[in-house]
């Protein structure tokens, strides 16, 4: 069975494929889906697979991710993707100049669609932001985002992978899917 990630951005599908290898066979479909807009990540997620499955007619994943800032009291939330293209890692940055909290997460739900429905999986990753971006590794907010004393983007893409929130959501999905496959609907 191949399955479709649908995604734009070619590092999101990338870091997908690399997750799920021997899982089952993946194929990247840069398809423009419409931005939803939800207060949460899962119900957008879920309007993307929707959209996708309706273009598509076949199974497919499609994720979302938001960026839950502490000292902004969530923001830039479930909009992270336009706040970086607006506002980059600097402005990020500028925005939490002498806050001392600098915790933040971030949440990815993976929306799984087929002729059956929709099934989400969420993954939460929690950790700090950096003063100064670091690493060269990863994309978006990996070089100011550190979990322990390294930025996601000091991280190969493989430690990444073991525990990152997209991991967490695809490896809650991994688990799922061959039960799937079997005719297991759990």
């Amino acid at each position: 069975m191949r399955l479709a990630v649908v995604t734009g951005n070619p590092h999101k599908a990338e870091e997908m494929a690399a997750f799920l290898e021997g899982t089952v066979e993946v194929e990247h479909v840069p398809l423009d889906c419409p931005e939803y807009r939800d207060d949460e990540v899962g119900p957008i997620a879920r309007e993307k697979a929707r959209f996708a499955y309706e273009t598509l007619c076949r199974p497919l994943i499609v994720d979302d991710t938001g960026f839950f800032v502490s000292a902004l009291r969530g923001f830039p939330g479930p909009y992270a993707a336009y706040v970086l293209r607006t506002l980059g890692n600097e402005g990020m940055l500028r925005l939490l100049e002498g806050a001392a909290d600098r915790s933040a997460f971030f949440v990815t739900a993976v929306a799984y669609a087929d002729a059956d429905g929709i099934r989400l999986f969420e993954g939460r990753l929690d950790g700090e932001i950096t003063t100064a971006p670091r690493g060269s590794e990863g994309f978006g907010y990996d070089p100011i985002f550190a979990v322990g004393d390294r930025t996601l983007a000091e991280l190969p893409l493989a430690e990444k992978n073991r525990f990152s929130h997209r991991a967490r959501a695809l490896s809650a999905f991994r688990d799922w899917f061959p039960a799937k496959s079997d005719g297991d609907n759990r």
